[in-house]
């Protein structure tokens, strides 16, 4: 239990101490960081962590396959309780932000201001900042999920969550369910998906949660992925899967399983989304995506190989290949909105197999690197520093 007394209408002393873990650099276990004072500025809330998750990018970045900034306190999927605001501090509704509120908030923090927030791409805007992914500096410490605290800035879009979510829930809601959504959207921008059919390459976080909300739309989904364990659940949340990686007369190739939709009636598939960074997924969705369709890719977010496409063939398709990175206030609301009215029918809870304490976040992210689980949970409280 963490007890707040605010000095003056800006400092807040917290005790014990928030603790950030911080990451300098590959091969290097985490450092934990104290950060006693924080300086609320207007707009602006301190957030007591429940739960965090670890996302594949936190992973890439610990392995140095990706850029970083060091020294860095990563996270950026986490759910929390507000125990201090700023004057003005607001929920992404418009509202008060109060204290006690249960809350999740957006990866982006956005000044809502500039040529690209007026256009909607806040997740682009001009002065980003993003939650576990800027360098640790003065004055903004607690600046990530992998901490007992985070220190929400004013331009972040913050959203409560009901108190009977699971945290395993709702913490992945501020990455890979908002972004889900994003995805979906740009689909839907083109494709009604009521009785389209829907390929998904890639059945990690968000694509198995693309596939539960194609689902509840009424669309037809396979999911493609090689893991038998992830093809599993995917067919627990209602949808046909295939295995990229079947040989000969399986009836897991894809092509196989595309076959079988047409016998039903379904001529192509109109809406393919890759989830999984990978070029073969890429190349499965450029491919496979019918005349008139949409090709949506949200995985390639770490470097990879180039991939090569025949633009005669997408010219001659019409075919409309779009790109998703992150997502809109907006699209926050409506993940935690899916999440509210469907954990209870869907086993979305299960998708974090496991749980460590702060202190063990090196290990975490060691388990979350081997692929055994879906999500991996770094939670705070499990044990004091």
């Amino acid at each position: 239990m963490h007890t707040v007394e605010r000095i003056g209408e800006l400092d807040v002393i917290v005790k014990p101490s928030p603790v950030a873990m911080v990451w300098n650099e590959p091969g290097r276990p985490h450092d934990a960081l104290a950060a006693p004072g924080v300086r609320l500025a207007a707009g602006e809330a301190l957030v007591e962590i429940e739960l965090a998750t670890i996302c594949g990018s936190d992973v890439h970045t610990v392995r140095g396959d990706r850029s970083a900034p060091a020294p860095l306190v990563l996270g950026h999927e986490q759910v929390g309780r507000v125990i201090a605001v700023g004057e003005g501090a607001v929920r992404a509704d418009g509202l008060p932000l109060q204290l006690g509120d249960r809350v999740i908030w957006s990866v982006t923090v956005s000044c809502g201001t500039c040529d690209r927030c007026s256009r909607g791409l806040t997740q682009k805007c001009r002065s980003l900042a993003k939650y576990g992914h800027e360098r640790v500096h003065r004055g903004w410490e607690l600046s990530g999920g992998f901490a007992t605290h985070v220190q929400l800035r004013a331009g972040t879009a913050t959203v409560p969550v009901s108190e009977t979510l699971p945290a395993s829930v709702a913490a992945p809601a501020s990455c890979a369910t908002a972004t889900a959504v994003a995805a979906l959207d740009a689909a839907t921008a083109r494709i009604d998906l009521d009785g389209a059919l829907v390929l998904v390459t890639g059945a990690g976080m968000i694509g198995l949660t693309v596939a539960a909300m194609a689902v509840e739309v009424g669309a037809e989904v396979i999911v493609s992925d090689p893991d038998a364990a992830r093809r599993s659940f995917a067919r627990r949340l209602g949808a046909v899967t295939a295995d990229p990686a079947a040989r000969g007369a399986s009836d897991d190739r894809l092509d196989a399983v595309l076959a079988r939709f047409e016998a039903r009636g379904f001529r192509e598939v109109l809406v393919a989304i890759e989830a999984s960074g990978s070029a073969a997924g890429v190349r499965t969705v450029l491919d496979t995506v019918g005349v008139g369709g949409v090709a949506v890719l949200v995985g390639s977010v770490s470097p990879g190989p180039e991939v090569g496409i025949d633009p005669e063939s997408i010219v001659r398709r019409l075919v409309t290949v779009t790109g998703v990175h992150n997502y809109a206030a907006s699209q926050l609301v409506r993940a935690v909105e899916f999440l509210e009215r469907s954990w209870r029918e869907l086993p979305l809870d299960e998708l974090v197999g496991a749980t460590h304490p702060l202190t063990e976040l090196d290990l975490a992210i060691d388990e979350a690197g081997t692929g055994l689980h879906v999500r991996v949970g770094v939670a705070p409280g499990r044990r004091p520093f």
